[in-house]
Order: structure tokens, then C-alpha cells, then sequence
């Protein structure tokens, strides 16, 4: 078997390409997928006849070359936009809602753009149709409260 592989290290490089993919879809770090790039040039390097120790320095140095140069644009190219751009669950918070449901410290139902969460209450009992802002989320749960401009009431100046 060693013998086989001493004269096919093109099955080498390719093994060792799948591995770091495989590792790289696991941690999603940009880091195996660059070794996997020095892999591909060992690879290709093997088929234009290359000795087996030129292989190995030509995947130490791709595989170097892409770690200092090309990781770091591919890592600010995936994290463009402003960093304190809320995602998920987070830019729910601060957004209106309206109680489907009596909501309560207990439970009780609200609508947020176009889907319907349980919901507690802040504050008090807040009654059905009444329009609420989320103040937090609580794994599942929105937790809503009362709008600042609502809970000053009415202007009577």
C-alpha cells in the first residue's frame, strides 16, 4: 500500500483536499479551505510531473501565500455591512406589534410584521388590538411593553 501511494501522491493531495474541505464545512473558519487550495497546487504540480519534495514545498507555499493574502479579503468580504447591524431575533426588538391576545406577565399572543409570537408583558395587562413595542426576546417569547408615546397619553395642553 505504501508503495502505491509513493508512486500516486496525486491520491495524497486529493485525500488531504477533501479533508481540509470536510474540516473547513465543520469550522467555517477560511483557514482549511486555504490548505485545500496548497493541496489543489500539489495536486496539479504532481500531474505536470513535479518530484515529491517539490510538491510539498509548492503546497507549503500556496498554502502560506493564501493564508496571509487571500483569507484575509475573503474574511471583509463576509463581514461587509455595518457592525452594528442587528440579524435573527435581535432586529425584532424595538419594532411594533399588536396583541392578538391579552398579553400579561404570564403569556398572551402578539403579531410582529406577519407572524404571530407568544408574548409576556413588561408592565400590566396590555388588552387585544392595542399596539406595543418589543423590548426584548426571550428565547421564543417577546417580551412587549407599552410605547413611550402611548404611556404619556394624550397631550391636554
Amino acid at each position: 500500500m505504501f508503495e502505491w501511494l509513493g508512486e500516486n501522491w496525486w491520491a495524497l493531495w486529493l485525500t488531504a483536499f477533501l479533508a481540509f474541505a470536510v474540516i473547513e464545512m465543520i469550522t467555517l473558519d477560511l483557514f482549511f479551505i486555504m490548505l485545500g487550495g496548497g493541496s489543489l497546487a500539489a495536486l496539479v504540480a504532481d500531474f505536470a510531473g513535479a518530484e515529491p519534495w517539490l510538491q510539498v514545498v509548492i503546497f507549503c507555499i500556496v498554502s502560506l501565500l493564501m493564508v496571509a493574502f487571500v483569507r484575509p479579503v475573503a474574511l471583509s468580504h463576509l463581514k461587509k455591512g455595518p457592525s452594528e447591524q442587528r440579524t435573527n431575533v435581535d432586529r425584532l426588538i424595538g419594532e411594533p406589534a399588536v396583541v392578538m391576545e391579552a398579553v400579561t406577565s404570564d403569556g398572551g399572543l402578539v403579531k410582529i410584521g406577519g407572524d404571530i409570537w407568544s408574548a409576556r408583558s413588561a408592565a400590566g395587562v396590555l388588552p387585544a388590538g392595542q399596539t406595543v413595542v418589543v423590548a426584548a426576546i426571550d428565547g421564543a417569547t417577546a417580551v412587549v411593553s407599552v410605547p413611550p408615546t402611548a404611556a404619556t397619553g394624550p397631550d391636554t395642553a
